[in-house]
């Protein structure tokens, strides 16, 4: 579970600059979409906010249902269609590493502008799509120059890979599979566009994390710097009269 140890970067990271960008105001209604096991839903909440999680999985919404969650309500439902959930409802949305394994990201959007007030606003995480292209990157390591490096294979085509999420289990009538898609940015900046959402910012968070000690240990903690892990894309629902 991600509550499990204490330099993960869903605590490290993730949450405090998810609460400084996001700026949660007491009393306002959030989304939380893809919400898995409830980690930031019940983060926002400790901040006077009224949270609303939902995940297709209903074994992680069970998860998340299992821990306090006082002014939570969790549902199974899906991104791509949020039917039960009330038009321009929220002040605010979130989607931490969510939104790139949802297939239809065009529904996704659109719903998520749909709940929105107008003038709402969201943070959208992703891992970095310049950086982390699934079967398509990784690290090199340059001895003569002593210079780790990320390599990249493939960015503009759009990929999907299958992901096992229970690799240890030889039973495949047991196994639990998800998805997982590359997009180039300006997949997801067109989409918004016709959710009716603008991009009002951008961070690229890098990893916190250094290297044991070890003859690459310098190389590696300066990619770490260079090359971003994640990144936070700030929108914003325009108004009706635009």
């Amino acid at each position: 579970m991600l509550e499990q140890g204490e330099d993960t970067y869903q605590k490290t990271l993730i949450k405090p600059n998810l609460l400084r960008i996001l700026n949660v105001k007491k009393g306002e209604q959030i989304l939380d979409v893809g919400c898995g096991q409830g980690f930031f839903a019940r983060t926002i909440a400790e901040q006077g906010a009224k949270v609303v999680g939902i995940d297709i999985a209903q074994e992680l919404i069970l998860l998340a249902k299992s821990q306090p969650s006082k002014n939570i309500t969790y549902l199974v439902l899906s991104a791509e269609n949020m039917k039960s959930l009330i038009t321009e409802r929220f002040d605010a949305a979130i989607c931490i590493l969510a939104l790139q394994n949802i297939k239809n990201l065009q529904a996704a959007t659109s719903e998520i502008s749909r709940v929105l007030k107008p003038g709402g606003r969201g943070v959208l995480l992703l891992n970095h799509p310049a950086f982390r292209v699934p079967t398509a990157s990784a690290w090199g390591y340059d001895t003569a120059l002593n210079v780790q490096y990320r390599r990249i294979d493939k960015y503009m085509s759009e990929l999907s890979l299958e992901v096992d999420m229970n690799q240890g289990i030889k039973d495949t009538k047991k196994k639990n599979f998800t998805y997982s898609f590359h997009r180039p940015l300006q997949v997801y900046f067109k989409s918004f566009e016709k959710a009716g959402l603008a991009v009002t910012g951008l961070e690229e968070w890098v990893s916190h994390k250094i290297s044991d000690s070890g003859p690459r240990k310098t190389a590696e903690d300066k990619a770490r710097k260079e090359i971003p892990l994640f990144m936070a894309i700030k929108i914003l629902k325009l108004s009706k009269q635009h």
